[in-house]
């Protein structure tokens, strides 16, 4: 009896900063799943409208690969917030992991739609941020007009 106490006790030790970081990431869980499940509803129109031929063991085989990568992609940026996030103080480290994953779902999820819809899109990211960089840098980094050398 006292070693499943004793077990039980090391367990809660061990497990309960892991399931606090997760915590951060609750909204994660419950929003990956209704993404998946929108993307695998306008990919299969999207390959309708392309005329390709539908499997649907095909779908679902994809449609579960992709959750079981959403999880790993949770438990990484839980990870990522324990080893960096809580040392260097950045404890919204999982949150821009899993807002970077979503946004990568997002796009997959618009791309579909548009496509079912009869419209050819594709996302430049390097636009949208590409210029906002820029203004960026340019603020903090001077050029250096002095012709002698720093020494």
């Amino acid at each position: 009896m006292q070693d499943r106490n004793l077990i039980g006790g090391m367990m809660a030790v061990t497990l309960a900063p892991i399931m606090e970081q997760f915590y951060s990431l609750r909204y994660f869980f419950l929003l990956l799943p209704v993404l998946i499940t929108v993307d695998l509803v306008f990919g299969v129109k999207a390959a309708k409208v392309r005329g390709e031929r539908i499997k649907r063991s095909r779908a679902v085989k994809r449609t579960i690969n992709k959750f079981v990568d959403y999880v790993c992609w949770l438990l990484l940026a839980g990870s990522l917030g324990l080893v960096f996030g809580e040392p260097f103080h950045i404890p919204i480290l999982p949150i821009v992991v899993m807002a970077i994953v979503v946004s990568i779902e997002l796009e997959s999820c618009v791309v579909n739609y548009f496509e079912y819809k009869g419209k050819k899109i594709k996302f430049n990211w390097r636009k949208l941020f590409g210029k906002k960089a820029e203004e960026i840098l340019d603020g903090i980094i001077e050029e250096n007009k002095d012709d002698t050398p720093n020494s």
